[in-house]
C-alpha cells in the first residue's frame, strides 16, 4: 500500500498514567528509546508514566519530555517493523519537536533536554494563578480574534487566540481576568461552550516572549540538521528545511498561535490523504476529521494498532 501519509505528533493533554504499557512490554526498540531519553535527563522517564500520578505527569516540565520520548519511541517501533517513511510530518505545539526528532533534525538526547527546559521556562514565565487558558467551541475564528483584541485594548490585559485546532474549536489564553472577560463576551456572542482548561500558564501568548528568548539560547547550543521528512511548522503552516530557519521558528512558536487547522489543510494540499497520529491518545485524529472529512485518520496509541497498520502498509 502506497498511500500519501503524514505522521502527526500530539502536544500536551495526551498524557495519562500507565499509558503505552503494551508498547513497553512488547517493543524492545520502544523500551530502548526510553532508556536513551532517561540517560540524557539523568532520571527514569518511564517511571513517571509507570508509577507517577496524573498531577506529577501533568507538570509541564515532565509532560514535555514524556510525550516527546513516547512519540519518538512509537515512530522508531514503526520503523523497526519495516514501516515506510511518510511524505510529511507535523506536530501540535510540543509535537513539532517530536516531529523534528523523528525526522532526524534534532537528536533524541538534545530534544528531551530541550523540551524539559522549554517546559520549565513556560511554567516560570507567568506566576501561578496569573494566567489562564480556555477552549471556545462553536464560534467563528474571526469573532474570537476580534473579541480578544477588543478586550485586550479596553482592559490593558493580554488575551489572545492561541490554538486554532479545528473549525469551531479555538483556545484563548492570557491574563486570568482577561480570559474570564473574553469567555463571558464570547458566550454572549453565541459560542456553544467555553471551557476553562486545567493549565496555569498562558501558552503561545505574547506573555511567553521572555521564555522564548531563553529557549533560543538553549536552541543555539544544539545541533539542528535538515529533516529527512518535510515537517509542517505551527507558525507558518509550511515546510522548512533550513536548520537556522527551523531554529527561529521554534523560538517564535512559543509566543505565536498554533495554526493547526492550516497545518492540516497544508498537508492535504500537498497530496496527503491519511493522517497517522504517532503518540498516546487520539486528539489529533479527531481534529483531522473535523478539519477535512476527506482525510483518513489512524491512531497508533496501542501496540496492536501499530502492528495492524504496519502490516497494512507493508502489504
Amino acid at each position: 500500500m502506497n498511500t500519501p501519509t503524514a505522521f502527526v505528533f500530539p502536544g500536551q493533554g495526551s498524557q495519562a498514567p500507565q499509558m503505552l504499557a503494551d508498547y513497553y512490554q512488547q517493543s524492545a526498540v520502544f523500551k530502548a528509546t526510553f532508556a536513551e531519553a532517561s540517560d540524557a535527563l539523568g532520571f527514569d522517564l518511564w517511571a513517571l508514566i509507570a508509577t507517577g500520578d496524573q498531577e506529577t505527569l501533568s507538570l509541564t516540565a515532565n509532560t514535555q519530555p514524556v510525550l516527546l520520548a513516547s512519540s519518538v519511541a512509537i515512530y522508531r517501533a514503526y520503523q523497526s517493523l519495516g514501516g515506510s517513511q511518510p511524505v510529511l510530518m507535523g506536530g501540535h505545539s510540543l509535537g513539532e519537536f517530536s516531529a523534528l526528532t523523528a525526522a532526524g533534525s534534532i537528536g533524541l538526547a538534545d530534544a528531551v533536554r530541550l523540551v524539559r527546559r522549554r517546559g520549565e521556562l513556560m511554567q516560570a514565565a507567568v506566576p501561578a494563578g496569573v494566567g489562564a487558558m480556555g477552549a471556545v467551541i462553536g464560534l467563528d475564528d474571526a469573532v474570537i480574534v476580534q473579541t480578544c483584541e477588543r478586550i485586550s485594548r479596553e482592559s490593558g490585559l493580554v488575551v489572545e487566540a492561541v490554538n486554532f485546532n479545528a473549525p469551531g474549536q479555538v483556545v484563548i489564553a492570557g491574563h486570568k481576568e482577561g480570559v474570564a472577560s473574553a469567555e463571558a463576551a464570547l458566550k454572549e456572542a453565541g459560542a456553544k461552550r467555553v471551557m476553562p482548561l486545567p493549565v496555569s500558564a498562558p501558552f503561545h501568548t505574547s506573555l511567553m516572549q521572555a521564555a522564548a528568548q531563553a529557549l533560543g539560547e538553549s536552541l543555539a547550543a544544539i545541533e539542528i540538521g535538515c529533516p529527512s521528512v518535510g515537517v509542517i511548522h505551527n507558525v507558518s503552516a509550511e515546510v522548512e528545511s533550513d536548520p537556522e530557519a527551523i531554529r527561529r521558528l521554534l523560538v517564535k512558536q512559543l509566543y505565536s498561535p498554533v495554526r493547526w487547522t492550516e497545518c492540516v489543510q497544508s498537508m492535504a494540499a500537498k497530496g496527503v490523504v491519511c493522517l497517522v497520529e504517532c503518540g498516546p491518545g487520539k486528539v489529533l485524529s479527531g481534529l483531522g476529521k473535523r478539519i477535512d472529512k476527506s482525510l483518513a485518520s489512524i491512531s497508533l496509541s496501542s501496540y496492536d494498532a501499530l502492528e495492524a497498520y504496519t502490516a497494512e502498509v507493508n502489504s
